[in-house]
Parts: structure tokens; sequence; C-alpha cells
């Protein structure tokens, strides 16, 4: 059996955490996918997996080369459909995420446009509040708001939000409008995200960095909740710009204090294409930039 085949199996019991469920994906026989493990441990001279009655786990090795494995087996995809004119019509499954309120406003639009135009795609989303793995997590797309790590991954800037405060007109009216960050303590506050026992949120003064510890008197796990107990007017939120598009636009809030904000933070596409851009990836990317540019809320 060759290497790569070698390769491919020994992922996919890495992925299924066992031999029999790695054999039923791939759809042969337990024995062959044990021989292949085996083989490729006797090939490297390293244990890949530590196997008992109840699990099979990688080893640290095992962790590394996986990480390789993936990448060798995504290259030799990319060749195989540069070779074969893939990359003249998009088809295939294309995984993408993003932000669970950024996806649902700004991503499942995109996505509509994407499977009406191209027929032999499908696509699945992953609409999550935090940093997903697009290697580790078989992500072809992933949109990503905020400055970018250093990455071995493609990167696209299409747009900026700002980080605001912002309160309904009837708050404002009975409680006024702070001036400054210091002022924020007299008014009633809403936190959203986890639950921490202290909140500090953060301004800029003329280009310096200004921190504020507040005391929050309503605290939420999810942004749409402050959307909406601000625009009941319970009090002044922090929130992304894009989040709140729809309710400023209506007129049930208005951002405040746009003196001290932060800077604005930048919105990336990123994939894992390598030398032979995939046709459905570049196609995704190339339809959201150009969404996403266009779109004024995020320029």
């Amino acid at each position: 059996m060759d290497r790569l085949n070698m390769m491919a199996i020994f992922i996919a019991v890495a992925e299924q955490e066992g031999f029999a469920g790695a054999a039923r994906l791939l759809n042969i026989s337990p024995p062959a996918v044990t021989r292949a493990v085996a083989a490729l441990e006797a090939h490297l001279g390293v244990k890949l997996f530590n196997r008992t009655t109840r699990f099979v786990r990688l080893t640290e090795a095992g962790q590394r080369y996986a990480e390789d494995a993936r990448r060798i087996i995504a290259a030799a995809d990319e060749a195989d459909e540069a070779a074969t004119g893939i990359n003249a019509e998009p088809k295939g499954h294309l995984v993408v995420t993003a932000p669970v309120l950024f996806g649902r406003s700004y991503v499942i639009p995109g996505i509509s446009d994407y499977l009406q135009k191209y027929k032999n795609t499908e696509v699945t989303a992953l609409f999550l509040d935090r940093i997903v793995n697009l290697l580790e997590e078989g992500v072809d797309v992933g949109i990503r708001i905020g400055e970018l790590p250093d990455s071995s991954y493609k990167a696209l800037r299409v747009g900026q939000v700002r980080r605001v405060l912002c309160a309904s007109p009837s708050y404002l009216a009975e409680h006024g409008i702070p001036s400054t960050p210091d002022a924020l303590v007299k008014h009633q506050l809403i936190v959203a995200g986890a639950i921490s026992a202290t909140v500090d949120w953060r301004f800029e003064n003329d280009g310096s960095p200004v921190s504020i510890r507040i005391k929050p008197r309503l605290r939420v796990t999810s942004n749409d909740a402050a959307i909406e107990a601000a625009v009941l007017g319970l009090g002044i939120t922090r929130l992304l710009s894009y989040q709140i598009a729809t309710q400023l636009a209506s007129g049930e809030l208005k951002i405040i204090m746009r003196e001290f904000e932060p800077k604005p933070m930048p919105i990336n596409i990123i994939h894992r294409e390598g030398r032979y851009a995939s046709a459905k990836i570049r196609s995704f990317v190339d339809l959201m930039s150009t969404r996403l540019r266009n779109d004024l809320a995020l320029s």
C-alpha cells in the first residue's frame, strides 16, 4: 500500500477515534485498517496511537504527524483537482464559519446567492462566537473580525467594524448622554458575553488607551439579549457596529461617545488554499468579498 493511502487511513482512525469506525468510513475491512496503521508506524519507527479496549487516541508524535498528513493529503487533492479540470466549475461540499450574528446577517445571504449560482455545490455553515481552527475542524473558509495572528492562511480584508456604545433614545432622554468614559459609572450598563467578576471597557482618548472598570446592572450571555435590553431602554451597552445596524437604521438605538471609540477592527476572509485554487473556495471568496466590500455598514 502506498504511503498516501496509509496516511488517509491513519487520519480516518484519528478522526473516528477507532479502527472499526475508520473501516466503516472508508468501506474497507478492519484488518486492512490495522495493517495500514501498523505498516505506517513501522515505516516511521514511532507509535502513532495509544490503544486500549475502550478507545484509540493519538500519541504526541501522532498528533504532530496528523497535522502534516492532513496538509499533504490536501495538497494532493488540490493537484488532482487542477489536473482533472475541477477548477472549471465549482462543485462539492464547502464548509464556512463566521461569528453568529455576522453569519446570520451577512453570510447567509451570500450563501444563498452562491447556492443559486452554482447548482453542484452544498454548504455547511458553522456560526460560532469562538475562533475555529480551519485545519483541525475541516473548514474551508472563515470570516474573522479582529486582527489576525500570523498564520499560513490566505487572508483578504473586506471591511471593518467599530466597537460602539449605544442606547435607546428613551433611555438617553431620561438619563442624559455621558460625555466621557468616567461618566459611565452614573449610568445603567448592560454587558454581553461571558459572566466574569470584573468587567473593563476600553476606550481611546486622543490616541491614548483608557480603561474603565464598570459595574453592570444587567449581564447577559448573548449579544441578541443585550441588543433587546438596550432597545427596551434598560441602559447603555457596548457592541460591534454591525450587530446593531438594523436598530440604528430604524432609530431604536443611537450611538454615543464616538470620539472615544477604539480603532476599527478589520474583517477578513481566510481560507486554506494552496498553490492550486479550488473552484468552490475561490468562487465563494470572490462572491462574499464583493458583497461585504459593497456593504456600507462594514466600511
